[in-house]
């Protein structure tokens, strides 16, 4: 019996961390609504037919590298060339496994192969406070399928309303919908801007992405992302170090 019990309160526990970390990510899925659709309603017009935008929706998962992909092939690049570009935009999920590795690497070889699929920018910003900040991480990796599976539900069903309102209004494009997933990656920074070392790694690479924005194949971001990190880095050791300093003179 008492076998029993246990086995239920895991079972409610699992269900609970999916439906936390679904709800963390809905205000991120809400500002990528309109980039989901728009991606759908680009398809066409760039060559792809409606079932391969959504195999790429499905298969793919990448919302920046979808949109490069479809630039190129409208372009008629080479498909390593394609290949090539998409690689060098998401470089920046190494950046992002580095920090969940310590979190996540005890788990099943099966799980870690789920979350480096589910692994996009929203989910990372949904769940790091669940992994990073939090000491109690046995279950987080259910936390973390609930975000997953939330973007990724949301990521195909708007392609395919993209697809269906993109025949019926050629334009949409045009209605600067975009607009709304620069408002959902501010959102997703703001939050974290709560001591220095943050401040300086965002205001390098921000200023790092302006400057390096005509680098080709969108290598500006991972400068920028790197020209943050050591920022925030030096930043934090110096704070450190003075802290360190301050103790001991007193």
């Amino acid at each position: 019996m008492s076998c029993k019990v246990m086995d239920q309160d895991t079972a409610s526990i699992k269900r609970r961390e999916m439906l936390e970390g679904a709800k963390a990510t809905l205000p991120l899925i809400i500002g990528a609504i309109p980039f989901g659709i728009i991606f759908g309603t680009l398809a066409g017009p760039s060559g792809l037919s409606a079932l391969g935008a959504l195999a790429m929706s499905v298969f793919v998962f990448a919302g920046s590298a979808q949109f490069i992909a479809l630039g190129l092939l409208a372009a008629g690049a080479a498909v390593p060339v394609i290949i090539a570009t998409t690689f060098v935009v998401n470089l920046r999920h190494i950046l992002y496994a580095a920090n969940l590795v310590p979190k996540v690497g005890h788990l099943p070889h099966r799980w870690r192969v789920m979350m480096a699929f589910g692994l996009t920018d929203e989910t990372f910003a949904a769940v790091s406070n669940r992994f990073l900040l939090q000491d109690d991480t046995e279950h987080a990796h259910w936390f973390y399928l609930g975000s997953g599976l939330a973007m990724y539900s949301n990521w195909i069903l708007c392609t395919g309303i993209g697809i269906a309102l993109g025949e019926i209004f050629p334009d949409m494009t045009g209605w600067g919908l975009d607009f709304a997933m620069s408002v959902t990656f501010i959102g997703m920074v703001v939050p974290y801007l709560k001591h220095k070392p943050m401040w300086g790694a965002v205001i390098v690479s921000g200023a790092i992405a302006m400057a390096t924005l005509g680098l080709p194949h969108k290598l500006g971001l991972m400068v920028a992302a790197l020209c943050g990190i050591a920022t925030g880095l030096s930043l934090h050791l110096l704070l450190k170090r003075r802290l360190a300093q301050e103790v001991v003179h007193d």
